[in-house]
């Protein structure tokens, strides 16, 4: 497996360009499902988790097209996707088990084509994420779901029809996959609880566009009036919020000043107070976020993760690792996901002052230096917070499994090299 070397103590100074965001762009992918016609996405990532779900729709029948374009002044990829030759209703297990979000095809599948066949999903090792929700409102809607040799199959023979759903939870993937299955059922359907977040509205955007009868965008209440048929439309991947944060944080911890470029600062209005309550210079521009560290005193400061718009799980673990070197005491609590802790022995590894208390909340007690140390990624976004610490490290740090790196940063690398970070990746044939 690939390593990433990293030798801390550099501050980081220049411009990021932030790529589109991996869990809007599934979505949006897994979309085009709905119909016979093009659907084409601009500002697509190169990630794992895209070439893994790109490969599972072309064994499916899916047709799909890699383009280079230009955005922002910035070279990004553009893919077309056709599903006018669907020949296969099951997703294997061989494709599935490479990327959790492999279940968005459950929705348009079964809603087009009233079959499905879907190996259960695997993904970061961050506690249970079980798809009940998805599965129970899909049974509201008129499936008939059977969960035989590890697979859902679920089957719509008169097609699927309104129903009033409501989440127990506010589930992404869930809103999601309810979303696009409901496009094309009978009737009305209406989701209570839904989630908010701003990739939802990236894919309400398309969906509308496409055809589809949607409204409620950006609050918990959705109605969707199915169509008989969707057509094909183009969108715009929404910038990614939590690669924007990641790089902010990688400006404080290393005392430098990065101007993220296509960032959405209305999309980061919690991570960003926080960084300023950290002590932190943070200037919002219409299509750029400015993150000011330099000889900034950084202090200790509390978060509570919760659903959009509070502050996101997703950033937990790389404040954690900016913590560790503010003055005071931090609180962490972690109100999403079980087992999100993980990557708190590595950080003490390198010196880090953590307790946790429970399996909810952990305090941090800033030290005056982290030490470089081999350390291992345990899942996605801790694989970033180690990154991160090893920046601000002194001496050599060398990250292990950086698999899940490549699953939701787009050359990680080149752009911390060009922001003067000493950073390399060590490939397993090294």
């Amino acid at each position: 497996m690939d390593k990433i070397k990293i030798i801390g103590g550099n501050q980081l100074n220049g411009k990021i360009y932030i790529s589109g965001a991996k869990n809007a762009a599934l979505p949006l992918i897994c979309s085009s499902l709905l119909t016979e016609d093009k659907v084409i996405l601009k500002n697509v990532p190169q990630l794992s988790d895209i070439t893994f779900l790109n490969s599972l729709l072309e064994n499916l029948g899916l047709k799909v097209i890699e383009e280079d374009t230009l955005l922002e002044s910035h070279t990004t990829k553009k893919y077309t996707y056709q599903a006018d030759d669907i020949k296969e209703l099951v997703a294997p297990y061989d494709f599935v088990r490479k990327m959790r979000a492999s279940y968005y095809v459950l929705g348009p599948l079964l809603s087009r084509f009233r079959h499905v066949e879907l190996s259960l999903p695997g993904g970061c090792a961050i506690g249970a994420r079980p798809i009940d929700i998805h599965l129970s409102s899909l049974e509201q809607m008129g499936a008939e779901i059977e969960i035989k040799n590890g697979y859902v199959i679920a089957n719509a023979r008169d097609g699927l029809h309104g129903a009033h759903v409501i989440f127990h939870k506010a589930s992404v993937g869930a809103t999601c996959n309810i979303l696009m299955a409901a496009t094309l059922a009978k009737g009305i359907t209406k989701i209570e609880n839904a989630a908010k977040e701003p990739e939802i509205a990236n894919l309400i955007d398309l969906l509308n566009s496409m055809g589809a009868r949607i409204e409620g965008k950006n609050t918990s209440i959705l109605t969707i009036e199915g169509v008989e048929k969707l057509h094909g439309a183009t969108s715009t991947v929404v910038a990614d919020r939590i690669e924007a944060g990641s790089y902010a944080i990688a400006a404080a911890i290393t005392h430098g000043k990065i101007e993220l470029i296509n960032a959405n600062a209305e999309h980061l209005q919690q991570p960003l107070r926080v960084l300023e309550r950290m002590g932190i210079e943070v200037i919002e521009k219409p299509h750029s976020i400015i993150i000011n560290g330099i000889d900034k005193h950084i202090i200790g400061e509390d978060i509570y993760t919760d659903y959009y718009p509070g502050f996101p799980t997703d950033l937990q673990a790389q404040f954690m690792a900016l913590m560790t070197i503010a003055d005071g005491a931090s609180l962490v609590t972690e109100s999403i996901w079980e087992n999100r802790f993980m990557h708190v022995p590595e950080l003490c590894r390198m010196g880090a002052n953590i307790n946790i208390h429970g399996h909810a909340s952990a305090i941090v007690r800033g030290v005056k230096k982290l030490s470089g140390a081999p350390v291992m990624a345990t899942d996605l976004r801790a694989s970033f917070a180690l990154v991160l610490a090893g920046l601000a490290a002194e001496g050599e740090t060398i990250v292990n499994r950086v698999y899940h790196l490549d699953r939701g940063y787009e050359k990680l690398e080149e752009k911390l090299k060009g922001v003067g970070a000493n950073i390399t990746r060590i490939k397993e044939t090294d």
